[in-house]
């Protein structure tokens, strides 16, 4: 039996009532987490909430405490894994004013994720209203410098059955943690781990997709990599085991001596917004940008040989990453003498000065908040 959503599109009129905490965290405790928050330990007072259901659509929006909500045990999400979620991040600007980094991408990529995984499409409307609401009253969390806001959003399946099919019950929530400088002294290059016995995704999976079930499968895999005194993980490709496709929860760029870049293609990777930035800024210096495969063996030969130069990961939370080593059962290798190169850097110190509002913002990605 098939599911409908025809009220989904209704709901971007909804208006989100908002309901300050009455047990916010004094100002004084919220200080002293702010000096070191580390990242996704420390939480707001806040948090946004819609639900769904068939037959009132999306209903119920509001800014809340957060807390706990009640999961009957056999709700969908903690049997068959219908979850999605998103990560962005607000920054505060020299005029103490807040910016979102290319929220509408966050919540187009959100959209898709649920139709892949036959969840209730959320309006992009809603998805950002949610995300700037929750800013707003949880300015004060927002650390100064180089720290920013980590924004979660999030969708479970809510409905109460144990039979296999899509749910007809949603919680849609978005949540914020204040996180500090990702690098303390800047970014050091990342060893590498090559893991030839796990894949992440196959063509026709869910690989496109930012669902919690593609980051457990990866556990193991990080799990193998630090064994190996690496700090990531990178996964080959499903079929041939051959191509570079992404780290456990990063794209990867190579950088050749001729000035080229190069990440792999997208189909069965995250299509990150990180990843897509970097791509414009750099063909915005004329820089040839290739989407192509690109084998293990091919990016050996290249550092052996001198023609690759850099190599990076890119993501929301630290941005830009310099890999330095890579590891594998087939051997090592090093890549810039094991140091971060200067298009890495340059570009990540780029990205990072529009998001705070230092630098112009030729392609419109910032949405200023406040």
């Amino acid at each position: 039996m098939g599911i409908s959503f025809d009220k989904v599109d209704g709901a971007t009129w909804l208006k989100f009532e908002v309901h300050p905490a009455t047990n916010a965290v004094s100002e004084a405790d919220r200080t002293a987490k702010l000096k070191d928050p580390g990242f996704g330990r420390v939480f707001t007072d806040h948090m946004a909430i819609v639900r769904y259901n068939q037959t009132d659509g999306w209903h119920g929006a509001r800014i809340e405490s957060r807390a706990n909500f009640p999961l009957d045990p056999a709700a969908a999400v903690l049997h068959y894994a219908q979850e999605i979620f998103e990560g962005l991040k607000a920054y505060v600007r020299e005029d103490g004013g807040v910016n979102l980094f290319r929220p509408d991408a966050n919540a187009k990529r959100f959209r898709n994720s649920a139709d892949r995984m036959a969840m209730a499409p959320l309006p992009e409307a809603v998805f950002i209203e949610a995300v700037e609401q929750l800013v707003r009253i949880d300015r004060a969390w927002i650390p100064s410098g180089e720290g920013s806001l980590y924004l979660r959003p999030f969708m479970v399946a809510s409905e109460i059955f144990l039979g296999v099919k899509p749910s007809a019950e949603y919680i849609f929530a978005v949540i914020a943690s204040p996180v500090g400088s990702y690098f303390k002294g800047g970014p050091a290059p990342v060893s590498i781990w090559v893991s030839e016995n796990y894949t992440r995704a196959a063509i026709g999976g869910t690989g496109a997709v930012k669902c919690g079930g593609n980051y457990a499968a990866s556990l193991r895999a990080q799990a193998e990599a630090i064994s190996h005194g690496c700090d990531q993980v990178v996964f080959l490709d499903a079929v041939e085991r051959r191509y570079i496709e992404e780290l456990g929860g990063m794209n990867i760029f190579f950088v050749f001596e001729d000035g080229s870049l190069l990440t792999p293609p997208l189909g069965t990777i995250l299509p990150g917004i990180t990843r897509d930035s970097i791509i414009a800024l750099a063909k915005d210096k004329g820089t040839q940008v290739r989407e192509e495969p690109y084998t293990l063996d091919q990016w050996r030969a290249d550092a052996a040989s001198g023609k690759l130069k850099e190599a990076f990961a890119c993501g929301t939370a630290a941005v830009i990453s310099p890999i330095g080593q890579v590891r594998s059962a087939s051997g090592d290798f090093t890549i810039n003498s094991g140091a971060a190169g200067p298009v890495a850097m340059g570009l990540r110190k780029q990205l990072v000065d529009i998001q705070y509002g230092r630098a112009p913002d030729p392609h419109n990605w910032i949405r200023k908040v406040l």
